[in-house]
């Protein structure tokens, strides 16, 4: 059961909004090798805002993936695709429905 979750915001600068966007969809390779990611979505929020949320059984699972590469690729590529510093609210998972 998912506990924690992470909520990222991410704004694209003006004609980076493709970009933005082919970034978070190759995101998904990354996330399916983190054991402890068991969610994982890539949002388009509106025309140039994004998100990112992902969920973990535990905190350690959250720290996990925060120290991991999608984290780092994301930091790394943060001041060429974004008008500003990705917003990383840390949330609780109060209820979920999972179902294949």
């Amino acid at each position: 059961m998912v506990r924690v979750a992470l909520f990222v915001r991410l704004q694209a600068k003006p004609g980076k909004e493709a970009d933005v966007a082919r970034f978070l969809e190759s995101g998904l390779a990354l996330a399916n090798q983190e054991a402890t990611t068991p969610i994982w979505f890539a949002l388009r929020l509106g025309p140039a805002t994004f998100g990112i949320f992902d969920a973990f059984a535990d905190d350690a699972g959250r720290k996990a993936h925060l120290a991991g590469p999608i984290a780092a690729a994301l930091m790394a590529k943060a001041p060429e695709l974004l008008a500003e510093a990705p917003q990383i609210e840390h949330v609780d998972v109060l209820a979920a429905k999972i179902s294949n």
